[in-house]
């Protein structure tokens, strides 16, 4: 079974977590291409080096995984393919509020962060597992869906759209508690899920959530009207995705 190297980062600024995003991202890229050079080599007829180096045969290396859990100081982060006017708090308003404003390289519009809130962002080789980027966001879903039921809650999708939501088809009913939004380069991920456990939920009301405007956003804590434990959630989380994804997640 693949390993996936478990980081539980707690409360991290939105920054410092992107950059370690993109640390073990390019890692990760860097041995693939160091991978493809060198079956290149092997490959090539009339190529002399593979038979002057020996070491050539062993010089393929498994590429790591990784899963990041943590949570953000208030922040919102706007997708490549995301309108600036979703987000409705001018500079000085985004200070009052002690919050901060990213433009980011993953898909999706905008979508608030904040404590309470389970970021889960998949540093994964999809070679290692199966290159569908499709199946992958599915997967995500189907991690949050699983732990919903956990909590007696039925989580479900909302056909166009990416997350899981609670009574999608039903009018005026329909309400978002997980948003997700990915980026993938040579079969790479990075960013990946914001699972409403408790955060302040108010924070939403100074965007276009996802730029979805008729839609209501919830949490975890609010649908079962009482306290949750956030370390509980991981847990449950974290099993979900080592059955979906059949592997091992082991802590660093």
């Amino acid at each position: 079974m693949n390993k996936v190297l478990f980081h539980d980062l707690g409360l991290i600024d939105y920054k410092e977590a992107w950059d370690f995003q993109e640390k073990l991202f390019n890692e990760i890229v860097e041995e693939k291409i160091a991978n493809r050079k060198a079956a290149l080599v092997t490959l090539t007829p009339g190529l002399t080096e593979q038979n002057e180096n020996p070491s050539h045969s062993n010089s393929f290396n498994k590429t790591k995984n990784h899963l990041l859990f943590c949570e953000h100081p208030h922040v919102y982060t706007l997708g490549k393919s995301g309108d600036e006017d979703h987000l409705l708090l001018n500079e000085q308003q985004l200070k009052d509020k002690s919050a901060s404003f990213y433009k980011i390289n993953r898909g999706g519009d905008i979508t608030y962060h904040g404590p309470g809130q389970l970021v889960g962002y998949p540093i994964l080789d999809l070679d290692n597992f199966f290159t569908d980027i499709h199946k992958y966001l599915r997967f995500l879903e189907e991690a949050i869906i699983r732990t919903l039921a956990e909590y007696g809650l039925k989580g479900d999708r909302y056909p166009g759209f990416t997350g899981v939501w609670l009574e999608p088809t039903i009018a005026l009913r329909a309400r978002k508690i997980c948003a997700i939004g990915v980026r993938s380069s040579r079969w790479v991920t990075m960013h990946g899920f914001a699972f409403n456990v408790h955060p302040d939920l108010a924070y939403f009301g100074n965007i276009v959530p996802c730029g979805i405007t008729d839609k209501a956003v919830t949490s975890l804590e609010k649908e079962l009207g009482q306290k949750v434990d956030m370390d509980q959630v991981k847990e449950k989380v974290r099993k979900h995705f080592e059955d979906l994804f059949e592997c091992i997640v082991e802590e660093i």
